[in-house]
């Protein structure tokens, strides 16, 4: 059986003008995860990333404290198709109708734009982007020139059968990505319905880890969301 781990990048810049760079804390997760791994000698036959900055940091810092420690960490490569879903047009593009049709949506919307403090504010943010993120699953949200749900769900399979394909017996590999692509193949091995796999999505911590087992027969989970090396409360974050 050979083995692929996904690694959910670091802390991103949430609600700042550039999201896509890891906080200071974000770069701290990575470099806890990559000492955690090569004090266990955990190696890697293959070292991918999806194309964001967030999740070409976090693997280049795991790397570094590989090399630290004086162990191989092999170079990474980039793969297109472990992209992020673009969240942030699906947003901008359907808030304004949503603020004139969904009182709901509106409510949540005023709730965020009053927050007081910034973890008051990511709290509320969260609350008013799921459920646009849920209609957009559901596809109640249909957006020109913006990649769908199943768009992006064929997208992340086609780069998994392409890491999954091209491996050799035995390996163990590991993906850079985000909560979004971890879903789609949490979804891919344990056959979930679209929203249990948003509901997975959104349980994904940043630095965490999910590893699968797989053979040419199978494909299947064996941990999610994993967070040893982050044994500090201060350390655990969603966004």
């Amino acid at each position: 059986m050979s083995r692929l781990f996904l690694v959910r990048h670091g802390q991103a810049s949430f609600l700042e003008p550039d999201y896509d760079k890891l906080s200071a804390l974000g770069e701290s997760q990575s470099r806890y995860l990559g000492e955690y791994w090569s004090r266990r000698n955990i190696r890697f036959d293959r070292v991918f990333s999806g194309p964001r900055l967030r999740q070409t940091e976090t693997g280049r810092l795991v790397g570094e404290e590989y090399a630290k420690a004086g162990r191989e960490f092999r170079e990474m490569e980039v793969l297109p198709e472990f992209d992020e879903y673009d969240g942030e047009s699906v947003l901008k593009l359907s808030l304004l109708r949503l603020l004139e049709t969904d009182e709901s949506i509106r409510a949540l919307y005023d709730d965020f734009k009053n927050a007081q403090t910034p973890d008051d504010r990511r709290r509320k943010f969260e609350r008013m982007f799921e459920p646009i993120v849920r209609m957009w699953v559901d596809g109640e949200i249909l957006l020109p020139n913006v990649e769908s749900w199943p768009e992006f769900c064929a997208r992340v399979n086609r780069g998994l059968t392409k890491v999954l394909a091209s491996g050799a017996r035995g390996e163990q590999a590991v993906i850079f990505c985000s909560g979004g692509p971890i879903s789609v193949t949490m979804q891919r091995a344990l056959n979930l319905s679209a929203q249990d796999t948003l509901q997975v999505m959104w349980m994904s911590r940043n630095g965490s880890y999910s590893e699968f087992v797989h053979s040419a027969e199978r494909f299947t989970l064996s941990s999610f969301n994993a967070h040893p090396h982050l044994d500090d409360p201060s350390l655990l974050t969603y966004r």
